[in-house]
């Protein structure tokens, strides 16, 4: 950071707070107005932490290549307007002999990486180059992907809008981890709007053109940026608004029937359209991804030297690469993503708030299991839609990023997508579990009332 950061930070800060303050007015719940301003301020205090860790405690992608590159790119453009072509180039086909550093060369082979670094160009213009700034506009993004993701869960059930807050807006690793200059805060940007527009598409039926150009938009930025986030997640929600629909048909014959040819018909679609795509899905295909992890695995291993190696570690069993290898680990490899690092194996500020917040993770769904009954608790599961996508998303994204990401710097990180879904599953699985002993207890109460009027003599 430099004196134009410490300088325009306030100014910026001020600016966005009338933005989304003007957003916020539109809501007639003072709910949403409330969970809004803090959701909008919590972001950012997390996009400053994020600013002063990534200045002053380490580096990282988003200073020695984002920021770097970017701010490169941006000054090339100012020195020749004819730079401005790369903006609209593939990062393969920049100039390599303009890069800022040698070293990042490789990384402009990788689409994800020169989109970001792309983006960082040209929010330069309006931020003068400052690297404060530009985070603050990521995390802005971020926000609003969020706030769309609460409006959709708030739609479903507003009277846990509590809880839905805490799993979606203070979630402290998911605060942070999106909340600067990184593809981590680009996805939960799109992750949210794409959720909050197809619901609005398929279910609602409302604002065909405009939910339409949303989801174009957001399925486009995740596939340039983490493709295997919309692999994992489309087809639970797709599959959660058929259940939706289906639940609207009266007749009780006719939603048995439709239900399992839907999803049957949804899973055909979805499969035939991924085996199509196998060449441009190369290491996510549906054929390469057990053998994909396991190379991401021993590229983790082949890392061990460098200075992050104190982070890497094991699931205590080593993956072969086979669809059944993936199998016997998926326990192991889930319970990894949800509750991993432990404490002890914290060694930066950073894992060690991830830690915390895994063990209370940790605690809440064992207290969650114990109030259930696993056999009611594997039920609530499946009989209901919005448990089902939520939980279902949660454990399959948290199995690959559990058996494929074996270093704790990046877990925390890649896992933060599905972290506000086991959330929320926990939450309404536990708010049902409330009121399926609620209505038992009402209904013992008004059995005992019942015995114990008197009896009329004729």
């Amino acid at each position: 950071m430099n004196y134009v950061d410490f300088l325009l930070t306030p100014l910026y800060i001020f600016i966005l707070y009338l933005f989304f303050r003007s957003k916020r007015k539109k809501y007639a719940d003072p709910l949403l107005q409330k969970y809004h301003r803090q959701g909008f301020w919590i972001k950012i205090f997390a996009c400053i932490l994020f600013i002063l860790y990534y200045s002053y405690f380490t580096v990282g992608d988003t200073t020695v290549l984002y920021q770097r590159e970017g701010n490169n790119l941006y000054h090339l453009i100012l020195k020749n307007s004819s730079n401005f072509k790369y903006i609209f180039k593939s990062g393969k086909d920049f100039d390599l002999s303009l890069v800022s550093n040698p070293y990042n060369k490789g990384y402009f082979r990788d689409e994800a990486n020169f989109m970001v670094i792309r983006l960082d160009a040209l929010f330069s213009f309006i931020s003068f180059g400052s690297y404060a700034i530009i985070n603050l506009v990521f995390a802005s993004l971020a926000f609003s992907g969020l706030w769309k993701l609460y409006l959709f869960f708030y739609e479903q059930y507003p009277k846990l809008h509590k809880q839905f807050a805490i799993s979606i807006l203070y979630f402290p690793t998911l605060a942070f981890w999106s909340a600067g200059l990184l593809k981590d805060s680009l996805c939960i940007a799109a992750l949210g709007w794409l959720t909050y527009s197809l619901y609005g598409l398929f279910y609602k039926k409302k604002s065909i053109f405009k939910n339409s150009l949303i989801i174009f938009v957001s399925v486009y930025f995740l596939a340039v940026l983490k493709v295997y986030i919309l692999l994992a997640y489309v087809p639970f929600f797709i599959l959660f608004i058929i259940l939706k629909n289906v639940q609207n048909i009266k007749f009780k014959f006719l939603r048995y029937f439709f239900a399992p040819l839907l999803i049957g018909l949804s899973i055909y679609a979805f499969t035939q359209t991924l085996s199509s795509y196998n060449d441009e899905l190369g290491a996510y295909a549906v054929e390469d991804l057990t053998s994909s992890i396991s190379h991401l695995n021993k590229v983790i291993e082949v890392r061990s030297g460098r200075e992050d190696a104190a982070s890497n570690f094991s699931l205590g069993e080593k993956f072969d690469g086979t669809f059944k290898g993936l199998i016997k680990i998926a326990p192991v490899a889930v319970a990894t993503t949800f509750f991993r690092p432990f404490i002890w194996e914290a060694h930066k500020i950073s894992q060690l708030m991830a830690a915390l917040e895994s063990l209370v993770l940790m605690f809440f769904t064992l207290y969650i299991l114990l109030k259930a009954g696993l056999f009611k608790f594997i039920k609530l599961i499946f009989t209901d839609p919005l448990i089902m996508y939520c939980f279902l998303f949660a454990v399959v994204f948290g199995l690959f990023i559990g058996a494929s990401t074996l270093n704790f710097g990046t877990l925390v990180r890649y896992k933060i997508p599905c972290l506000p879904f086991y959330s929320i599953a926990l939450f309404l699985i536990y708010e049902k579990t409330k009121e399926r002993a609620a209505n038992k207890q009402l209904e013992r109460e008004t059995e005992a009332k019942v015995i114990s009027l008197p009896v009329s003599v004729a």
